[in-house]
């Protein structure tokens, strides 16, 4: 993989930073994310005998799953750009004694097979392409005759609670990050589907249907607010404003305040909150 790249920003991040962190909060990551994703491949309509790329795959849980949906005959293939996640991702599928393949390799770039793959999915990992449209173009050279594309990605940060209710908490103390372009890579970069429709009616796809998705989520998994909170400081918009910050003096204060802000989602013990993605559908 060139590390120099157009997505070198992201290749850093995603192996220094961001990778390490979701090894570690994996389980957890998983289970409050779990479902949308398997929403995504029932809408993949996934039969036995094929053959899936799953793109972003991260710690290996929708490819794992994706190679049971496919058996016999079928595999999945998981291609990421974090050797750290990866990793964990192999560690993973022999936990579970599945037959998955993983590649260490960027989908915007990388070489990839022509006609190798039935169907492309992902989890909330096609946000992140300096390019999208190059991106997009070069995984549908990998999509056999009549394939097919499903894959799940947020709505805008205000339409999600759950981050966005903890971030308002940590504004309290630190400023407020610059605004990002609307275009930049991150994890809202596809909110728009007039954008999302465009960058792949340019890479040839078509058919692009786009599902309103409203979930309750249960965030930080079974372990409780104090997870919660924790996961909230490592990972996504108020961990970001934290980095910017950079005065870990500030995290003590911070962490006080989202967790008041969370307190009135416990539900059961653990944390409740409602979020909203699409899930988008197309044919290569």
């Amino acid at each position: 993989m060139d590390a120099t790249g157009p997505n070198a920003q992201q290749i850093q991040y995603w192996n220094e930073t961001a990778g390490p962190k979701w090894v570690a909060l994996n389980p957890a990551l998983d289970e409050m994310i779990r479902p949308l994703g398997q929403l995504a491949m029932e809408r993949a309509r996934l039969r036995p005998g094929e053959r899936v790329l799953d793109v972003g795959c991260g710690c290996g849980d929708t490819t794992t799953e994706l190679a049971r949906r496919v058996a016999p005959g079928g595999h999945a293939i998981g291609i990421d750009i974090s050797a750290v996640m990866l990793e964990r991702a192999r560690q993973l599928a022999h936990e579970r004694g599945v037959d998955a393949r993983f590649e260490h390799a960027d989908a915007q770039t990388h070489a990839l097979s022509p006609a190798s793959a039935d169907v492309l999915y992902s989890r909330f990992g096609v946000m992140f392409f300096a390019d999208p449209g190059a991106a997009f173009a070069n995984l549908r050279r990998a999509l056999a005759p009549g394939g097919r594309l499903a894959f799940v990605c947020w709505q805008a940060l205000p339409e999600n609670p759950w981050m966005f209710v903890p971030l308002g908490a940590a504004l309290q103390h630190v400023p407020p990050p610059p605004i990002p372009a609307p275009d930049a890579p991150g994890p809202f970069s596809f909110a728009d589907p007039a954008r999302v429709r465009g960058i792949l009616e340019y890479a040839g796809y078509s058919d692009a249907q786009f599902e309103d998705v409203r979930e309750t989520l249960t965030i930080g998994g079974n372990g409780g607010i104090d997870q919660t909170v924790n996961l909230m400081l490592q990972m996504g918009p108020t961990a970001a404003v934290l980095r910017e910050s950079a005065d870990p003096t500030l995290i003590p204060r911070v962490a006080a305040s989202v967790r008041t802000a969370l307190e009135p989602y416990v539900t059961g013990g653990r944390i409740r909150m409602p979020s909203a993605s699409w899930i988008v559908t197309a044919r290569g």
